[in-house]
């Protein structure tokens, strides 16, 4: 234990027990920029031709504006990935104790835009229960992870978009299947969603329709 906190206190300096971490809290905001740097162009350019001619310009892209801004962006995710994994190994998460609010949430997005939510899901979802990051953050985790195994999602906080199998030139978007979709916004609710799973399908430019595991088997290419 003593070997640790001489690691911790080397790494980040103005930690002490019972205080925020600024050095550590100011890292973390810089990533979470960074892990939103892409992201909010990326959300924007389908509605605002302006904008994409405006990044296609700064950037030097002459075309596939879309694929570059994922490459640049996938570019940052690793990275981010690899510097945050040193922070938990050193520190544990970086929750709402060691980096105060809103900075309990950077590790959050980052780990959700990573390949490795099945590894570290367990590890949010003690910080949650522990009040270190916010609960339903720690539901749209979960929900993450069981669409990537392609179960039902409990929350329905996750819209997926995939081809149809009667014509793959087509590609719709829609809520992944909910377990027990008849009670879903009560558990929305008790998790601290503040939007029902129909207005949060609408945010996020989709229409809710319950929809079974079956059903979406038979009717999107999944693979």
């Amino acid at each position: 234990m003593k070997h640790f906190l001489k690691v911790a206190f080397c790494l980040f300096p103005l930690i002490s027990l019972g205080q925020v971490n600024l050095s550590l809290k100011r890292e973390l905001d810089s990533m979470y920029v960074l892990d939103q740097r892409y992201r909010e162009y990326l959300s924007k350019i389908s509605t605002s031709p302006a904008l994409a001619d405006s990044l296609k310009k700064a950037l030097s892209i002459s075309e596939n504006l879309t694929g570059n801004l994922w490459t640049y962006q996938n570019r940052i995710d690793s990275s981010n990935l690899v510097r945050l994994e040193q922070i938990i190994g050193q520190v544990g998460y970086p929750g709402t104790a060691l980096v105060g609010k809103p900075t309990d949430e950077a590790a959050f997005y980052i780990i959700q835009h990573s390949p490795k939510i099945g590894s570290y899901f367990p590890l949010v979802r003690q910080a949650a229960e522990a009040n270190q990051v916010p609960f339903y953050l720690s539901a749209m985790m979960e929900d993450r992870l069981l669409t990537q195994q392609s179960k039902p999602q409990i929350y329905g906080s996750q819209v997926m978009c995939y081809r149809l199998i009667t014509d793959k030139s087509k590609m719709e978007c829609f809520v992944w299947p909910v377990k027990d979709a008849a009670s879903v916004n009560e558990r929305r609710s008790k998790a601290g969603f503040t939007q029902s799973i129909e207005a949060n399908a609408q945010r996020l430019g989709v229409e809710y329709k319950p929809l079974t595991m079956e059903e979406v088997q038979k009717k999107y290419a999944l693979k």
